[in-house]
């Protein structure tokens, strides 16, 4: 039997704050992972979202019935001769590898949009046409300025 010294023994409390470190270490590994895994969890779904994706207008259409009526990302570039402004939006036609889209855009286009350039549209397809409620026109991160005329070439002010 243990006696009433035996309780206050240094073994005995070396044990207990043994067993308190073992307990407080377990607490801090479940927590350690917890927090780990769900900073794994956010990073995976903000990256994800952000990674811009697309399809190309003759990958679309020939993946048209597996996208149904669900929303995407369509890159291509505007037919010439195609646009066709309405109240509400814009109508055009953009191609990709010898395949064209007919594109009813909701909404006006951005200013840079015009024939022959490239763009994407995010929307869906729509009977025998893409509907789209988003369009991005790509364009180069380098300016290129207009031919400079004799006086701004030559620096100064006549």
């Amino acid at each position: 039997m243990r006696s009433a010294e035996d309780i206050g023994s240094p073994v005995l409390e070396d044990q207990i704050l043994k067993a308190d470190r073992h307990r407080r270490l377990r607490r801090v590994i479940i927590l350690s992972v917890i927090v780990v895994a769900a900073i794994g969890f956010l990073l995976y779904k903000g990256l994800g979202s952000a990674l811009d994706y697309y399809e190309t207008v003759n990958q679309a259409v020939a993946a048209r019935s597996q996208l149904g009526s669900s929303t995407f990302r369509m890159e291509g570039k505007v037919v010439p001769g195609s646009i066709h402004p309405f109240r509400g939006g814009v109508d055009f036609i953009i191609e990709h590898g010898g395949v064209s889209e007919r594109v009813v855009q909701e909404g006006a286009p951005p200013q840079l949009f015009q024939p022959s350039i490239d763009v994407v549209v995010v929307g869906h397809f729509q009977g025998n046409y893409f509907l789209s409620n988003r369009l991005m026109v790509k364009h180069s991160a380098y300016y290129i300025p207009e031919k400079s005329t004799s006086r701004q070439a030559s620096g100064k002010l006549r």
